[in-house]
């Protein structure tokens, strides 16, 4: 049922060590244990590069860990509470989807990926504190994440233009999005993340360290799961008359299996600072651990018979997720996972309420190899008379 291939479905050995050294997962129990460890730190997603830099320079939340990264995460989790989310920005949703809806409706086609970034982009927006920004906020982000990276440096030509382009787009999003609601809440706090970050002592690179990382976490991966979910969808008769006839729990119930099945990140990685023991086998101090969590939501120990069917509604085992460990687990279990489904089902309801939709142009999968993340692009939608 799988659209994008990720290899076989089979979970294989759950904890075994690689010829190149690191340590892969595939157990769901053991994927847990590790990201629910305190005896392990964030590896991967650019942490190296972080570690290198002076201690002065303040890490964003991603890259940090023990109590300071507790505390932090304690303190801005009422910003994504199930309650906070439907009371605070579930207008906000419907509205920016409407707009989007209104669009395809004007056009008669469009691309997916457009409409569901724009979504993505105003809530997320929104919960950080980024509502003072220029025009084009949308376009800077497609900019900074783009869908081939080049490797900076100074050693060729090549590096050299993606050297100067990141800077270009790290000061475009801060001179037009993130110094002008710094301006703004520095004259007059109010309740978002940026205003919490400044009542921290951040300064404005600070600040963009955060809005940069929650940009990729809150906006990137929840258009490709909008995109993801409407490709089942369109894919599937049945299914889809079940979303679009279902209640709000059993949509919710589909958008969660989607996201067991189709993770938009398919490995987290881990480095031990001191011996941990995985159901039997210990890993030192010191080693990479890559929870491959594409194999891990497929445990059927965890989710059941058949893992590699998608089946809304399946009995998991007790304290498991509905959705595995796409969103992680332990401290580093991503805060906005209940926002990404709202803002996901608001928008797909609307969708598929569309006269006449259908899918015109599947989307062409490419993968970001060191997280298996996929990126959907070119999915072309129409709506009938």
């Amino acid at each position: 049922m799988r659209k994008v291939d990720r290899g076989s479905s089979e979970v294989g050995c759950p904890v075994e060590r690689g010829d190149d050294g690191v340590w892969r997962i595939r157990g769901h129990a053991q994927g847990r244990t590790v990201l629910r460890s305190t005896e392990t730190v964030q590896a991967g997603l650019g942490v190296e590069t972080m570690d290198r830099l002076p201690k002065k320079i303040r890490r964003a939340v991603l890259y940090r860990d023990g109590p300071e990264h507790r505390e932090h995460r304690r303190q801005t989790a009422r910003y994504f509470t199930p309650k906070r989310v439907d009371e605070k920005y579930r207008e906000l949703m419907e509205r920016v989807s409407d707009e989007q809806i209104a669009r395809l409706l004007r056009d008669g086609s469009a691309d997916l990926g457009e409409l569901s970034f724009n979504v993505a982009v105003e809530v997320a927006a929104a919960v950080i504190g980024m509502t003072e920004s220029r025009p084009g906020l949308s376009a800077r982000l497609e900019r900074f994440f783009p869908e081939k990276w080049g490797r900076p440096g100074f050693t060729s030509f090549h590096g050299i233009y993606w050297f100067f382009r990141q800077i270009r787009t790290f000061g475009s999003i801060y001179f037009k999005d993130v110094r002008p609601a710094v301006k703004a809440r520095r004259a007059e706090r109010r309740d978002d993340l940026i205003s919490h970050l400044l009542d921290e002592g951040c300064h404005g690179g600070d600040v963009l360290g955060e809005c940069v990382t929650f940009a990729a976490a809150g906006m990137v991966t929840t258009r490709e799961f909008i995109n993801m979910a409407a490709w089942h969808l369109f894919s599937q008769e049945e299914l889809r008359k079940r979303y679009v006839g279902g209640s709000q729990a059993e949509r919710y119930a589909i958008l969660h299996e989607v996201l067991r099945l189709e993770p938009v990140v398919g490995n987290l990685k881990r480095r031990t600072v001191a011996p941990l023991d995985v159901d039997g086998t210990v890993i030192p101090a010191g080693e990479i651990v890559d929870i491959a969590v594409s194999a891990t939501n497929l445990d059927g120990s965890a989710v059941g018979p058949d893992p590699a069917d998608l089946c809304p509604g399946r009995a998991v085992a007790d304290g498991v997720s509905p959705h595995g460990l796409t969103f992680g687990d332990g401290p580093h279990k991503c805060p906005g996972a209940h926002l990404a489904v709202q803002e996901s089902d608001v928008f797909l309801t609307r969708l598929f309420a569309v006269p006449g939709l259908a899918m015109r142009t599947p989307p062409r999968v490419t993968m970001k190899e060191e997280i298996s993340g996929y990126e959907l692009r070119g999915m072309i939608v129409t709506a009938g008379s």
